[in-house]
């Protein structure tokens, strides 16, 4: 019998940056197993990605991105962009097609402009002005089309991006809605909050 799992992730890019929110509960068929993982992974301090999918597959790409970017910067003398770097995902992912990395991942970074991209297992790239991953999905994105504006500040990035969330949590049973972690990425750096709702 085969185990259910969920989460739901969103990016929204605007002008001054991009956000990146996921919810922090891990299930496993009817059992909640956490209400406290992260599934935004920071690669360097201006580009992250989330996770949908196999920790593990996410986990070790995750690792393979920052010796890649590092060594980028060793040899380049400057850092990686978010669009350079989803473009190397999507081509790693498209070596393994035939034993896939079971993961769906949305990348967003500011390096030297605001990216933001979602790629599936197969390394299917897209570039986007927002996105949604995981079983919650359909519920996120009804509520970042109905939301998103191209002119809107950060600061409303990020709220829609936690209504997002919260929306999906409150109708995808393996979403968790009482906790979500965002990642907002501006030309200043990265900062992380984690967001608790107590009802």
């Amino acid at each position: 019998m085969e185990k259910k799992t969920g989460t739901t992730t969103v990016g929204i890019k605007v002008n001054e940056g991009v956000v990146l929110a996921a919810d922090t509960q891990a299930s496993l068929d009817h059992m909640v197993e956490t209400l406290n993982i992260r599934k935004i992974i920071p690669i360097t301090d201006r580009i992250a990605i989330t996770t949908a999918g196999s920790v593990g597959d996410v986990q070790m790409l995750a690792r393979m991105l920052e010796a890649e970017a590092r060594y980028y910067q060793f040899t380049w003398g400057r850092p990686m962009t978010a669009k350079a770097m989803a473009n190397l995902l999507s081509n790693i992912l498209n070596e393994n097609k035939w034993f896939p990395y079971l993961v769906q991942i949305i990348i967003g970074g500011y390096v030297e402009e605001p990216t933001l991209a979602n790629l599936d297992p197969l390394g299917g790239l897209i570039f986007d002005n927002y996105t949604a991953t995981g079983s919650g999905s359909p519920f996120a994105i009804a509520i970042l089309e109905e939301g998103y504006k191209k002119d809107m500040s950060i600061k409303e990035a990020r709220e829609l991006a936690i209504r997002a969330v919260r929306t999906a949590g409150k109708r995808d049973v393996y979403t968790g809605d009482r906790k979500i972690q965002v990642v907002v990425i501006t030309k200043d750096g990265m900062k992380e909050e984690f967001v608790e709702f107590k009802e």
